[in-house]
């Protein structure tokens, strides 16, 4: 019977893939382990994009056109500060500035990220365990040929566009997870990795000491969604970065990002070719339908992942 599974995410399609396990499992049986490596201080605020994204979508607050921020916003204050003269770049609806004042206040109270956030849960009624991966500031930096900039400036201010030329998880060697990060993961009856980026939305976790270890020698199963379908990103810059770190933009190319890690490789069915490859370097491989388009993709996927499982 299975009692627990942990999640591990960041950006759209991890998301996508939580809508689906809602769907199907009592929140008290899934357990969210989130990237943080995105986080910005913004106008003197500190911004966990990905954390809030996971708290929204589970609340049912998040805005599911734009998989970001609360559905219904207004940017009243993003239109003053403009008036200002202060950059805009990073969108901050009304209501959303409101976690942001929140996290930023509690923190500066030497509260700790995840103890904030259990709290933003208990506020918004979310009863799924939703642990950042660290109360320790890691930042994911990009490489580029603008320089170093900080991962939101890559792919919010400059949308992507620079050529990419390596990635640093700046304080990752000195970070540690929360206890019950490693609590929850050694509890779980399976770890899955969300089809997110996997260089900045999965990256960033395991880079965080104790996290990649502890999984590797765990005997629960361990399953990781492809986020490449057809040689491209379903969604968000990872076909750029995998090949700007000279990675194979493929199923392949993910399941050698993730040996040693996982027992099985879910892709796409549109890559089926890729099989005998990924079996070649010792995992196993479900071949499906991996877009989720509307909110029965998310659940069929879920369930099929379910079935793995079990």
């Amino acid at each position: 019977m299975i009692k627990l599974i942990s999640l591990l995410t960041g950006g759209t399609g991890g998301l996508k893939l939580l809508e689906g396990f809602l769907e199907i499992l009592p929140q008290d049986e899934i357990a969210i382990i989130v990237n943080t490596g995105d986080d910005i201080e913004f106008h003197g605020l500190h911004i966990s994009p990905d954390l809030d994204s996971t708290v929204y979508l589970i609340a049912g607050l998040l805005d599911k056109e734009k998989f970001w921020g609360i559905k219904g916003d207004t940017f009243n204050c993003l239109e003053m500060m403009e008036k200002y003269g202060l950059e805009t770049w990073f969108s901050l609806g009304d209501r959303d500035l409101a976690t942001h004042i929140l996290r930023t206040f509690l923190l500066r109270k030497g509260m700790t990220l995840s103890t904030i956030t259990k709290l933003i849960c208990k506020q918004l009624g979310v009863k799924a365990r939703v642990l950042p991966m660290s109360d320790d500031r890691v930042q994911t930096y990009v490489r580029t040929d603008l320089g170093v900039i900080s991962f939101q400036e890559f792919w919010v201010k400059h949308r992507g566009e620079p050529d990419v030329f390596g990635i640093e998880y700046r304080g990752a060697e000195k970070a540690n997870p929360p206890p019950e990060v490693i609590e929850t993961l050694t509890s779980s009856d399976a770890i899955i990795f969300g089809p997110s980026n996997p260089i900045t939305s999965i990256g960033p976790i395991l880079a965080v000491r104790g996290i990649k270890d502890t999984i590797r020698r765990l005997n629960c199963k361990k399953i990781a969604v492809s986020p490449i379908v057809g040689g491209q990103a379903v969604s968000g810059p990872a076909a750029k970065l995998m090949r700007g770190l000279k990675m194979e933009v493929s199923p392949f190319g993910v399941a050698l990002f993730y040996k040693n890690l996982i027992d099985t490789l879910v892709f796409d069915k549109r890559d089926a070719p890729l099989k005998k490859a990924v079996n070649s370097i010792g995992i196993a491989t479900y071949v499906t339908d991996t877009l989720m388009v509307t909110r029965e993709d998310t659940i069929r996927l879920a369930s099929e992942i379910m079935g793995l499982i079990r």
